[in-house]
């Protein structure tokens, strides 16, 4: 075989899907489901949470500083 791995890689992985039936659609499944996960969900279930301890970055570092000191002492 020519070429370096990459291209030896590529072909394989081309010629893997080119053989494919039940696979494509399974991607697919797989890719619309992530996608779901991550950007649906996150933005419905996953508010940001420093935006209300703080308008500014510098308030929301102060913010986790003290929680981290908070926590750490017995």
């Amino acid at each position: 075989m020519r070429g370096n791995i990459f291209h030896r890689w590529w072909v394989i992985v081309r010629d893997g899907f080119r053989g494919m039936t039940w696979g494509k659609p399974l991607i697919w499944l797989i890719l619309i489901k992530l996608f779901i996960m991550f950007a649906i969900l996150r933005a419905f279930f996953f508010p940001d949470f420093l935006a209300s301890k703080g308008d500014t970055a510098e308030e929301q570092q102060d913010y986790i500083v003290e929680q981290f000191v908070e926590r750490s002492t017995p």
